[in-house]
Formats: structure tokens, sequence, C-alpha cells
């Protein structure tokens, strides 16, 4: 099997489109999304339809809880700023409508895959302790380990930091896919690629570039 893994896509349908070109130059079985697929970027609806269209396995991210949980217009604001992000936020529930709205609420926090190693793939937004809570690229060992959990899982295909990295701790293979839609740099989109078989694992993190807007 191979996975096409990605994560923090916040509404760029742009990017997601692109990520998913590049990862049909490969071939691929399964769309795995890690969580804060729609909110505040400006096309949350394609997102969410594209997203249906590959069947993709989805869990819930910290941004997805926000949107089903959080009625806007009972909220209030002083900021510039932070009107901005409310007024976004009216917008996003108006485009996605009530049912996918509930639907983002309903998510799973964590989803688990048995792959044809014997080996289990379990996919979070942040880290299977604290789904809200990312694995970071600059965390030590004894960080790392705090977040594993009590999960069974030996892969872990996560996003949450927005950086992609691949690392191991504790027997737990710990793949963190980066960000579609905002990755640091802002010029491209991340993703990762998980090849499965009976003789194990391989993982291929993608750096693809951004169309001009």
């Amino acid at each position: 099997m191979r996975f096409l893994c990605v994560s923090d896509i916040h509404g760029h349908a742009a990017a997601l489109r692109a990520v998913i070109r590049e990862a049909e130059s490969y071939g691929f079985d399964q769309l795995i999304a890690c969580g804060d697929l729609c909110f505040p970027g400006p096309e949350p609806l394609e997102v969410w339809k594209i997203l249906v269209q590959h069947r993709a396995l989805c869990t819930q991210g910290v941004g997805d809880r926000a949107l089903a949980a959080i009625d806007p217009e009972k909220l209030s604001a002083t900021g510039e700023a932070e009107r901005a992000r409310i007024d976004r936020l009216r917008k996003a529930h108006r485009e996605l409508g009530d049912i996918i709205v509930a639907r983002l609420g309903q998510l799973p926090p964590i989803a688990r895959l048995p792959i044809e190693s014997g080996h289990t793939l379990l996919v979070v937004h942040g880290s299977p302790a604290d789904p809200t809570e990312p694995f970071d690229i600059n965390m030590s060992e004894e960080e790392m380990l705090a977040l594993l959990g009590d999960e069974p899982g030996d892969i872990i295909v996560c996003g949450g930091s927005h950086v992609p990295f691949d690392r191991s701790v504790a027997d737990v293979r710990v793949v963190n896919v980066g960000s579609v839609g905002e990755a640091p740099s802002g010029d491209h989109a991340a993703a990762t690629i998980i090849t499965t078989s009976q003789l194990g694992i391989s993982v291929e993190q993608l750096t693809v570039p951004l169309p001009p807007p």
C-alpha cells in the first residue's frame, strides 16, 4: 500500500491540488489527512470536496474542532486582526454549511490502520498523548517520549507543527508530514508518501512548489 499523508491544509485548495498532482506521479492507494483541514484559508469547501472525492481518512485537528464548537455570531473583538479572524470564521461557516461543520466536529482524534508487515499506522493531528499537542522537530527524546502516551502504534503519522521530520523514539517511528497550506517558508506545500509491504516501510517526504496565486 502507498499512503499519501498530508496535514494542516488550512483551507488552501490550490496547494492540496498541487500535492495530489505530484503524488499521482508516484501513485498512491489512500489519502490520509491529519487534521486542520478547512480553516482559515480561502477555499474551505473546495478542500472538503477534494478530501471527499479521494475518500480521505481524516482525523480532527484543533482548527476543525474550533470550527465545529465555536459560534462566530457570539464572538466579539476589539483589535483589527481579531475582527478579521472572526469574519473569516463566519465566512467559513457559511461556505461549509451546518452539515459539513458538524462532520468536522465528529472526526476522530486518532485513527489506526493495520498494515501488511503486522505494524500499525497511528494517525493523529498532534500526538497520541494529546491530539492537540504536536511533536516538534526540536524536541528532545524525553519530550517526545512523554507525548507517545499509551496508544499502540508502530508508526505515528502526524502534523500540527507545520515542519516535517522523521524520527524514531523507543521503537516508535514518528513521521510529521508538515503542512500543505501553511509551510513556514510559504513557497511550497509539504506532504509525505509512506509505502508499506510485508518487508517493511519506506518514507518519502515531498516538497511541492506552490502554483502562482
